[in-house]
């Protein structure tokens, strides 16, 4: 059957509002809207990143739906120029993406250029599920720990030729302490260090609702503690070890930086060395809360009270300021480079313009901040032009503070984790 010029002109409109509604909703995510919010998210973020693939896939559509007569009546001339408005706005958000490493040039102002001796692939950008990387040697499933009837897990990235001394990089991955896995997140990043001589190491840990807090930053410290043991074994350097994750993992990020060797943290293991030299958390959570009243929805009372903390923030408030990387802002805090986008619709950048203020007033490491334009949650998951961008500008702060890098600090005393004044709680029963 052959389909009439009318309907091939009005599938043709339907389907350019489609594409053109997936644009829109990169620059505008819906972040009120319960029934939207998730969906609103998922099409922000894939679109946002993947442009130039939206616009190929929107250009055979065109190309096809021309072909069979769509142009031939209005509707079909409609979508024409709605297609042709949502290619110029995917064309502006692939830009925001190219023009990311200003916003990492502001950041890291005063150290040395980037000098990655290999750069993120052509390929990779063009393949964006695809991260295997040239030269990198990996290694999965290695037991770290038995606890809880449960064998805890790392992967080793490794560069392809031997070294000693090598820095090294903890990647902790995020999922909202109750999903994820260290196969999901953190490969970009952990195949461009190693190609660069870093030792990469990402981490599992155990998970709510059958963990309770803090047993996942418990997990991690217990990690780092055992990469260091193995430092021989992997050729790196005992006194320089980084740790980096996103979204939950940007946040037992912050919480492994200000928690050094704390031995509330460590039962079992309190004479080991858990401090870390640098530390880079990416779209994190800086507060439990919500004193800045900007947490989402119900999500204190649905997720964060009943399955991570299991506990009541009105019952018991000190804990989940202990909790909050903003109450735990110390003077000793290990060098920090914090990364966010302007448009995270489920980590507020809000919360970390506050958490960065605080810490830059607090510690006498410097805190570098970099705020990347149009860039949603979760942006880094996967090859794209601001990764890329992100790659660079990670490797070059990390190797700055590598080579100005002091002996592995000593436990701070306790009196650091009195929570800090911040400002009001805004919305208690958020």
């Amino acid at each position: 059957m052959v389909l009439s010029e009318t309907v091939v002109a009005w599938a043709f409109l339907a389907l350019s509002v489609v594409g053109a509604v997936f644009t829109l909703n990169a620059f505008i995510p819906v972040r009120r809207i319960p029934l939207l919010f998730v969906p609103s998210f998922f099409g922000s973020w894939l679109t946002a990143e993947l442009s130039l693939h939206h616009i190929v896939w929107q250009s055979i559509a065109a190309i096809l739906f021309v072909q069979l007569g769509a142009l031939s009546t209005w509707p079909g001339m409609l979508g024409m120029g709605i297609t042709i408005a949502s290619w110029f706005g995917l064309l502006v958000l692939f830009r925001a993406g190219q023009k990311t490493h200003l916003a990492f040039d502001a950041a890291l102002d005063g150290l040395d250029p980037p000098h990655a001796e290999d750069r993120l692939p052509l390929s990779q950008l063009v393949l964006p599920f695809r991260f295997r990387r040239r030269g990198v040697t990996v290694t999965r499933d290695i037991v770290y720990r038995e606890v809880a009837g449960r064998r805890l897990r790392l992967d080793v990235a490794m560069p392809g030729q031997p070294g000693h001394r090598r820095p090294a990089i903890m990647q902790i991955h995020g999922g909202g302490w109750i999903i994820g896995d260290k196969r999901e997140q953190g490969w970009p990043l952990i195949g461009h260090l190693a190609a660069n001589g870093w030792v990469c190491f990402n981490v599992n840990y155990r998970l709510s609702p059958g963990a309770t807090w803090p047993d996942h930053l418990v997990d991690l410290k217990y990690a780092l503690s055992w990469i260091r043991d193995h430092a021989d074994e992997y050729g790196i350097d005992p006194d320089f070890i980084a740790v980096t994750g996103g979204s939950a993992g940007g946040h037992l990020t912050a919480m492994m930086a200000l928690t050094a060797n704390d031995p509330d943290y460590q039962p079992g293991f309190e004479e080991a060395d858990t401090s870390v030299q640098a530390a880079i958390p990416v779209y994190g959570v800086y507060d439990f809360t919500n004193r800045l009243g900007t947490m989402h929805g119900r999500f204190r009372k649905t997720m964060l009270e009943p399955l991570i903390m299991k506990a009541f923030f009105e019952r018991e408030p000190e804990k989940f300021r202990r909790a909050s990387p903003m109450d735990l802002v110390h003077a000793q805090a290990p060098p920090c480079l914090i990364i966010h986008g302007d448009r995270d619709t489920l980590a507020p950048v809000e919360d970390a313009r506050v958490f960065v203020d605080l810490l830059r007033e607090a510690s006498e490491a410097p805190v570098r901040y970099a705020e990347l334009r149009g860039a949603q949650h979760a942006f880094d998951i996967f090859p794209s032009p601001r990764t890329a961008n992100m790659l660079d500008g990670t490797l070059r702060f990390l190797s700055a503070m590598r080579a100005g890098a002091k002996p592995a600090i000593e436990s701070v005393e306790s009196e650091r984790f009195s929570p800090r004044e911040t400002p009001r709680e805004a919305n208690p029963s958020a």
